[in-house]
Order: C-alpha cells, then structure tokens, then sequence
C-alpha cells in the first residue's frame, strides 16, 4: 500500500488508515480478542497508520491499540494520538460511562485541558497506556470551543516536544474545516485530521483547508468519508454525522450509490477514493470494529474508480 509522508516530519502513513475509536466501545462493546483481530487484519492488509485518542473508551483504544502492535518492528508503523482532554482517576467507578457513545467502566473523568501541562501529562500518560517506546503524531483533539487556549497553550507545548523529539508531528483533528484551516495558515502544524468535511455529501474542506495545506506543504488526513454510515448504506434511518439523515441528503446518497451502479462501482469504493484524488490528503482514515470491517474497507479501497464516474459526479 502507498506511503506518504505526512508534511515533512517523516513520519510515513498509508494510503488506508486505522480509527481506532471502535476499539473504545464506541457504539456498542467490543472484546479484546475482537480488537486484536481487526488491528492484525490491518496489519495483514498493508495498513501501517493507526490513530487512537485518550477520549476513545477512556483510554481503552490505546491499551488495545498498543498491545496490538506490540512486537511488530516499531519504525514499521506511525501511531497518533490526541490531547485536549485529560483522564483523572475516579475515589470509586460509577457505573458505565456513555459520554459520547463509549460503552465503558466510568473509572475516570475526562476534562478539558488544553494547557501547556495538561499537554505533557497527557502524553505522558498514553506512552504508559500504548506501552510504546514513543508516539509519533500528536494532534490536539476537538479544540472547537477552547480555539485561542489551545493556540496560545497547548500548540506552543507541541511544538516545543517536537523540536525536543518526544514526538516526530504535531497537529489538530476536528470535524470543522474552517477551524483547521486556521491552524495551518497561522501555526507549523505537520498535518491535521479532517473528519466528514471531505466526502461525496461534503466538501466543504475544499473551500479553504485543502488549497491552503497544498500550498504550505502539509498534510490532510481524511476521516469520516461515510458520514457516519449514510455513504456506507444509504437507506431511511441511516445515520449522517451520528444523527438520522434528513430526507434531502438521504436522497443525494441515494442518486450518488444510482451513479456508481451505473459504473459498476460500490458507493463505499467511490467514497473511499474520492479523498485521496485531492494532492493534499495523505491518508483516508476508516474506524473499524472487527477483522471483517477491515476486510471489507480494504476490499473495497482496492476497487478501481473510473474517471468516468467523477465526471458524472462532477467532483
């Protein structure tokens, strides 16, 4: 599978990508064994590019994601992970904790903290969690209401264990295009994650984001290219950005899967591939829950997209 490096801070992600939220018990539990399959399934399809999050199951994905990868030769792989939100321990569990869809023991808390400290605790404490010699691309996770905090903050405190080669790059991952342009026209971000911006429903990172990474040399990892199952499975009930679809987008899904039926293509291939056409994108990230998902994703990546198919699209 094809590597590309993100910015210039040579670290190399495939051209497919591993979320790891699923492995968190985002929507639903998810068993170590299950876990461990998908990540080798990943692995086994030429996956080498795994992103987790302290948020994802509080702290769950990345005790899976580190376990799983532990053993394989380390200089073989890159592995992101987020700040912004802090895990303190809880005096005592509460039951389940389902902030956010994440089906877990509620043993911590998680708060915000986008400080120049809260950035080195929470480092520090996923280098415990992953059980990994060290992490290589940090991004700084959903800073959407603490913006100013997290560029006057925490930036500065990545880019400093940049130059101090506790990590190799440095980022921002959020769903919103706008706020992510801004961090690469006014920072030295490496790269950044752009979730369900940058889709066959949405393209709204092409407006400003994407010109403006292709024009300083950074990178864009695309998450999110089925909006959260409409372009998986269009169909009444389908999910868009985690919330029903309203009848006018499920009916856009829908003339998208009649014209890549036309073409012989599965709408999920299409989507897939629509990302990666833009010079800009290094990566299409693709969560998955067990070894058939990735199958599956890897599957359909593979599959050839005519040119026709675009141009009928006109994207």
């Amino acid at each position: 599978m094809r590597l590309t490096e993100l910015g210039g801070s040579g670290c190399l992600v495939s051209a497919l990508s591993f979320g790891a939220a699923g492995l968190g018990n985002l929507l639903g539990e998810v068993d170590d064994a299950t876990a461990r399959a998908a990540v080798d399934a990943a692995w086994d399809a030429g996956v080498r590019y795994f992103d987790t999050a302290p948020h994802y199951g509080l702290g769950l994905s990345e005790r899976r994601i580190g376990a799983a990868l532990r053993g394989r030769p380390r200089d073989a792989y890159t592995v992101s992970t987020k700040v912004g939100r802090v895990l303190e321990p809880l005096a005592e569990p509460t039951g389940d904790d389902r902030a956010e869809g994440f089906a877990v023991p509620a043993t911590h808390r998680r708060r915000w903290d986008f400080s120049a400290d809260g950035v080195r605790r929470s480092i520090e404490d996923s280098l415990g969690r992953l059980g990994l010699d060290r992490i290589d691309v940090v991004l700084l996770h959903d800073p959407d209401d603490h913006a100013e905090q997290a560029l006057d903050e925490a930036y500065p405190a990545l880019e400093r264990l940049r130059a101090e080669g506790v990590v190799r790059a440095i980022g921002a991952g959020m769903n919103q295009a706008g706020p992510l342009a801004r961090f690469v026209r006014e920072t030295d971000v490496d790269a950044v994650l752009c979730a369900g911006r940058y889709s066959l429903l949405d393209q709204r990172a092409a407006d400003e984001l994407l010109p403006e990474a292709a024009a300083r040399g950074k990178s864009v990892v695309v998450g999110g290219v089925f909006n959260s199952g409409l372009l998986a499975d269009p169909r009444p009930g389908a999910p868009y950005d985690y919330a029903a679809a309203p009848p006018a987008l499920l009916e856009r899904a829908l003339r998208i899967k009649a014209v890549c039926e036309r073409h012989g293509v599965p709408l999920r291939a299409a989507a897939l591939a629509f990302p990666l056409r833009h010079p800009a994108v290094a990566s299409v990230l693709v969560g998955a829950r067990s070894a058939a998902e990735v199958r599956d994703a890897a599957e359909q990546f593979g599959r050839p997209v005519p040119q026709a198919l675009w141009e009928e699209l006109g994207v």
